[in-house]
């Protein structure tokens, strides 16, 4: 965990960090992630000494997170389908598009 952040602060990176690990994350990839999502919302709500302009300016973590979830529009994004077809270990998934890995994966 990055710094001392509130414990509120503190969950909500640990939630974010494995969520991002069970969609086929690395470890390093996943903390990044987590880090970046919880110091954009710490600047939205005041908690940081600084905040960039497209922290305050562009739409929350929240609002955004939830246009690419599975029940958007379009289903699952690429990575996701991607690392559902990884962790299934889906032969020649990495030739395939979006449509294809939604069809092998029966979505």
């Amino acid at each position: 965990m990055p710094r001392s952040f509130s414990q509120k602060r503190e969950r909500q990176y640990e939630h974010i960090k494995d969520s991002a690990q069970k969609r086929g994350e690395s470890t390093e990839r996943a903390e990044e992630i987590a880090a970046r999502t919880v110091n954009k919302e710490r600047a939205r709500a005041g908690e940081s000494k600084t905040a960039s302009k497209t922290s305050l300016e562009d739409m929350s973590s929240a609002k955004r997170g939830g246009q690419r979830s599975h029940s958007g529009a379009q289903g699952p994004t690429y990575d996701q389908l991607y690392a559902e077809a990884k962790r299934r270990n889906l032969h020649g998934r990495s030739s395939m598009d979006k449509a294809e890995l939604k069809r092998e994966l029966g979505h």
